[in-house]
């Protein structure tokens, strides 16, 4: 083990070199959760693939470090360090990331843990440090802080209830939260909803909302990312992503997504918004322990026929078309297309909790807030 740093002799900070190094660090979330009910164990495929430097797109303007915790010789953690340059040219400033981050409940090691991040971030020049990103804004992003009884959705992480009171020990102050909705066949305010409908219909006459093309995927991807890029350009945290980040994304979920909860909508034929809802397939990953092989893909074969929610996890308005109802058409189309295909449930979100807009929106359409998450920061001058 390489010690990056000690405290006491009794704690001690490790880079991760090696592929035993690195399959350790992918694997300590699996204990580290083993007998919290609602933590649901992600595809270690799916991780391997987060981490991959060579063949995951954002590392191309990104670098990332990682790091494993251990107290006594016992491996209590594990963090990353990031700095993802695009991020800094398009808002002009000198901020990394940390990422990954898992922790036993032990300030002193938290401590440490933070000490080593921020000082190979002020080494490179950064000035400020936010997270948890895993590894950029477009993946897992943010720490749990409410909704400790309920399962995550797909693409969403869980944490444990002290991560908040330890992260603010140590010195991390809140960045932003995010909020997830729940919207289900029981509270759904379908008359209120149809009257939006209506009401978009008579203001927008031309507009027609259509399934996303699966087998056109790649024409769809570039429509997707022109609408995403625009909509979303003056939000926190908002990077434009290049073509090949949303091909990359875009091949990653082609396998899950559903056309029945994929939609674009257009105006005279423009194509001015989109939604993408996923479903949930949390559901089937609780019942089993991140591994496919050798029984894993008979259960996500069988248990997917009974996924019964889904997840809005993308949606997009062009700038000159929000505040027009035009998101709440497309909720509306997921939402009633859930009840044809036995979806009882929809995860909206994450939404900023500066986005009034959109956080109106999801209660209007009723929406129940069901879920908060955290993003932090700390100064590092």
């Amino acid at each position: 083990m390489k010690n990056v740093t000690k405290n006491e002799s009794t704690d001690a900070i490790s880079v991760v070199e090696t592929a035993d190094e690195k399959k350790q660090f992918i694997e300590f979330p699996y204990h580290h959760y083993e007998s919290d009910n609602y933590w649901v164990p992600p595809l270690k495929l799916e991780q391997k693939k987060l981490l991959d430097t060579e063949k995951n797109p954002f590392y191309k303007n990104a670098d990332i470090e990682l790091f494993l915790a251990y107290h006594n010789n016992r491996l209590v953690g594990r963090i990353a360090a990031i700095i993802d340059h695009r991020y800094n040219e398009y808002h002009n400033t000198k901020t990394g990331f940390f990422g990954f981050f898992e922790c036993v409940k032990r300030e002193q090691t938290a401590r440490l843990m933070f000490r080593v991040v921020e000082d190979w971030l002020r080494a490179r020049g950064m000035e400020k440090m936010e997270g948890p990103t895993n590894p950029g804004m477009m993946d897992e992003i943010g720490v749990l802080v409410e909704g400790f009884t309920k399962y995550p959705s797909i693409l969403m992480p869980y944490s444990k209830e002290y991560y908040d009171p330890l992260l603010k020990s140590v010195g991390l102050t809140k960045e932003m939260d995010l909020f997830t909705y729940e919207v289900n066949q029981d509270n759904v305010d379908r008359e209120r909803m149809n009257r939006a409908v209506d009401i978009v219909s008579r203001r927008l006459p031309g507009i027609k909302v259509r399934k996303i093309r699966l087998k056109k995927i790649r024409e769809e991807i570039k429509i997707i990312q022109e609408i995403f890029n625009a909509a979303w350009k003056d939000n926190w945290g908002f990077i434009p992503l290049s073509t090949e980040e949303f091909e990359y994304l875009a091949k990653d979920l082609k396998t899950i997504v559903d056309d029945n909860f994929a939609h674009i909508a257009e105006v005279d034929g423009r194509p001015v918004a989109f939604s993408v809802a996923l479903p949930d397939y949390n559901q089937v990953f609780k019942t089993m322990d991140g591994t496919l092989f050798p029984t894993g893909i008979f259960k996500l074969l069988w248990n997917r026929r009974k996924i019964n929610r889904i997840r809005t996890a993308l949606m997009g308005v062009i700038p000159e078309y929000q505040g027009k109802g035009i998101d709440a058409l497309l909720h509306r189309e997921a939402i009633e297309n859930g009840r044809v295909y036995n979806k009882y449930a929809s995860e909206i979100g994450w939404i900023l909790e500066s986005n009034i807009q959109m956080n109106r929106v999801a209660e209007k359409i009723g929406g129940v807030h069901d879920k908060t998450y955290r993003m932090y920061s700390k100064p590092l001058l």
